[in-house]
């Protein structure tokens, strides 16, 4: 009986979702290496294109099953709207800076947006947040800080556009969080239309004839992104998000990796430092971020959050 019931047990929805979470990550940090690839022959615009297009032919089918109704009715379309607009910035300035900057350092300017959505949580979802995570967050920050120090052979500018796309990533994700009720195949359309807009507008601008491989590629970066959004919505229903989302940092010992393998980058010493910082204070808003809901829940608290800590 113990050689039967051993495998079984091996295979917990705990395991699978973690499992699940890795790969998720690790799809996201292939597209990523793929995308700055890619934006060294051909534009930002006609990346996000090609990438979107394929990405929404692939998605249409799910939708259509749905129903019409999924797309044309949602809940506060001005938000809607504001969420795209944040989405396409976020990844507009993600390709832009992978163009400029080493994908590790990209890398580790994004992870900082929990730091942000922290932050700015208070003033625009009216959370609380109490003198630990505002600790956290001040130490997040110094993190930022840190690895922002460039050498001389960076441009400044694509610091602030790395930057600008991190700030813009956290309002996607705020404005993601009032809005719970839309579907999550509804909330990535938009989100997919949106760089397809933007796609539109600026592909013309430097467009390159793609190759036959890159044309794969280009449109294999919509296949890859949407395999690892469904890992990653798949791992939280397997698994509590306590157990999965801490895995979300395996990205930057990926794109470390995925950095050094395809473009000879080595990662800055102060760059790692920073990125260090600011994981420990992702972690730490995280956990107190639990807590807290989890205090909220037992007692009753309609905003979900019952502790200020």
């Amino acid at each position: 009986m113990a050689s039967t019931t051993a495998p079984a047990a091996a295979l917990t929805p705990a395991r699978t979702g973690i499992f699940v979470m890795l790969l998720g990550m690790a799809l996201f940090s292939l597209n990523d290496a793929m995308g700055k690839w890619l934006v060294a022959t051909y534009s930002v615009g006609q990346v996000l294109l090609i990438r979107s297009a394929v990405a929404l032919l692939i998605l249409m089918p799910f939708l259509w099953k749905r129903g019409a109704a999924s797309i044309a009715v949602v809940e506060r379309p001005w938000l809607q709207l504001a969420r795209v607009v944040f989405s396409t910035a976020e990844v507009f300035c993600f390709y832009w800076a992978v163009v400029y900057l080493p994908l590790a350092d990209v890398m580790t300017f994004w992870l900082a947006a929990p730091i942000y959505v922290a932050a700015l949580s208070p003033f625009l979802l009216g959370e609380k947040v109490g003198p630990v995570r505002w600790t956290a967050i001040g130490l997040g920050f110094i993190g930022v800080i840190i690895a922002l120090r460039p050498s001389g052979e960076v441009e400044p500018f694509a610091l602030v556009v790395a930057i600008i796309g991190t700030f813009a990533f956290a309002l996607m994700v705020i404005t993601g969080r009032t809005l719970r009720g839309t579907p999550d195949k509804t909330l990535v359309f938009f989100q997919l239309l949106g760089a397809l807009v933007a796609g539109l507008a600026f592909a013309p601008f430097g467009w390159v004839d793609p190759s036959g491989p890159d044309l794969i590629l280009l449109g294999a970066l919509g296949v890859v992104a949407m395999v690892a959004h469904i890992c990653v919505n798949r791992a939280v229903k397997l698994a509590d998000a306590t157990i999965v989302a801490p895995f979300q940092y395996t990205l930057l010992p990926w794109a470390v990796l995925l950095g050094w393998l395809f473009f000879g980058d080595l990662p800055r010493p102060l760059m790692l430092a920073g990125a260090a910082i600011i994981v420990v204070s992702g972690l730490i808003i995280y956990v107190r971020d639990t807590r807290a809901n989890r205090a909220a829940t037992a007692a009753g608290s309609p905003n979900g959050f019952g502790e200020n800590t």
